[in-house]
């Protein structure tokens, strides 16, 4: 028996692997992001691979969302930067967390890759896919979203400085048709 998994198709058109997660990568560097947390996700999978090689990040594979951002503000309060990488099915798995870092007035940097959009295969991804800004900015979060890999960077740059610059609560949708149609595979 065959075990199919799910892969995004994103390569570009000359077979090359998109450069918006070596940009947001680079962005993360600049701002001085040391631990980086994650649930595994493919749509993160190239920007994961950056941060684990980067001697001066610390990766940690989450087993769920929620601890991300508990672990986000024990970074914080160690005098360090950190950024939480998840899929928006995970949202829906922070909702009570989400109160810590408006109420404990704590930088968090969310960068969320979104499920249930453009070319979704699976009908479980849409329902959370399609409230996640809404939950978010209720929740107290600032919210960006991006389309276009052209404007990865410049968005990941604006919400990392707002949220470390005013202790806030930020998150970066990063799109599907962005990311890329998710097919199964054998």
């Amino acid at each position: 028996m065959s075990e199919k998994r799910a892969r995004p198709s994103r390569a570009k058109a000359n077979g090359a692997p998109p450069s918006w997660p070596d940009e947001i990568f680079q962005v993360l560097k600049d701002a001085d992001v040391r631990q980086v947390c994650y649930v595994p996700d493919a749509g993160h999978k190239r920007l994961i691979e950056r941060c684990q090689a980067d001697n001066a990040m610390r990766t940690v594979a989450l087993t769920t969302e929620e601890e991300g951002i508990a672990l986000c503000a024990g970074a914080w309060l160690g005098h360090e930067r950190s950024a939480l990488l998840m899929q928006s099915s995970g949202v829906g798995n922070c909702i009570n967390m989400l109160s810590l870092p408006s109420n404990c007035r704590f930088p968090l940097v969310m960068l969320i890759t979104m499920r249930g959009e453009w070319g979704e295969f699976n009908p479980w991804q849409v329902p959370m896919g399609s409230i996640v800004e809404p939950v978010l900015t209720q929740a107290g979060t600032r919210v960006f979203r991006v389309e276009r890999p052209d404007e990865a960077a410049e968005t990941v740059q604006a919400a990392t400085e707002l949220a470390f610059n005013g202790d806030l609560s930020v998150a970066v949708l990063l799109s599907q048709r962005m990311i890329g149609r998710k097919v199964w595979t054998k």
